[in-house]
């Protein structure tokens, strides 16, 4: 009897602790709604530096078509052209001054693509309430998922409808509330991560306070049923 009281006032203390820290701990003042995030990842903007790979592919020009790794001058070599200094452009500005070699040399108005496949340059962070918080390198086009996927998602105390982006904007620094359950759910869309963003993860509190309840419970299970 006894012990089922000690039970009872410790399930309503930890109850209250609950209630009083998920009220407290995390405010959605002063951030931004993630509608405001542009949907594009700013590949467009940008530019091409040292070891990024590039994927280059030539309409009906297969021999001219290949992955290339920018070198550590800014050059990249491909056959029959030879190299070619691309560091400091834009995917588009790299397409036209192929396009444009191109013509010169081998082909009649040649249609050129260039995807940056690796931006070796560019980084992203994400901490928090990841299973492995750390600075992550941006591999072509990602989103804030993938980008958690890469710190091996969340861990068992994450509060996923709890997450914000930091981004910066020119000098200054915006904050965007992000719910990851309204993304899974197709209710949100996965907006692109840009370099030097910040995701950070808040923890939940009552999946918090459930674990320890859960550790402070579970030697007393095993005396209460030594009494019983």
């Amino acid at each position: 009897m006894k012990m089922n009281k000690f039970y009872t006032t410790l399930l309503l203390a930890v109850f209250f602790v609950t209630s009083g820290c998920s009220n407290q701990s995390f405010s959605t003042d002063n951030l931004a709604s993630p509608n405001t995030l542009m949907q594009t990842s700013g590949v467009e903007d940008y530019r091409i530096g040292a070891a990024d790979l590039l994927d280059i592919k030539v309409f009906q020009a297969d021999e001219l078509s290949r992955e290339v790794r920018v070198d550590a001058h800014g050059n990249i070599t491909l056959p029959l052209v030879g190299k070619i200094p691309v560091a400091g452009l834009t995917q588009s500005e790299a397409e036209q001054k192929l396009a444009s070699i191109m013509q010169r040399n081998l082909l009649q108005n040649p249609q050129v693509t260039v995807f940056i496949k690796e931006f070796t340059s560019q980084r992203v962070t994400v901490e928090g309430q990841v299973k492995k918080p750390g600075v992550y390198p941006l591999a072509g086009q990602t989103s804030v998922l993938q980008a958690i996927a890469m710190a091996e998602g969340p861990s068992d105390l994450a509060a996923t409808d709890k997450v914000v982006l930091f981004r910066r904007q020119g000098s200054q620094s915006k904050a965007h509330l992000i719910d990851l359950n309204a993304i899974r759910n197709g209710k949100a869309p996965d907006p692109y991560v840009r370099n030097d963003d910040r995701i950070v993860i808040h923890r939940s509190d009552s999946r918090f306070w459930m674990r320890e309840t859960a550790t402070i419970l579970n030697p007393f299970a095993t005396l209460n049923s030594l009494f019983n």
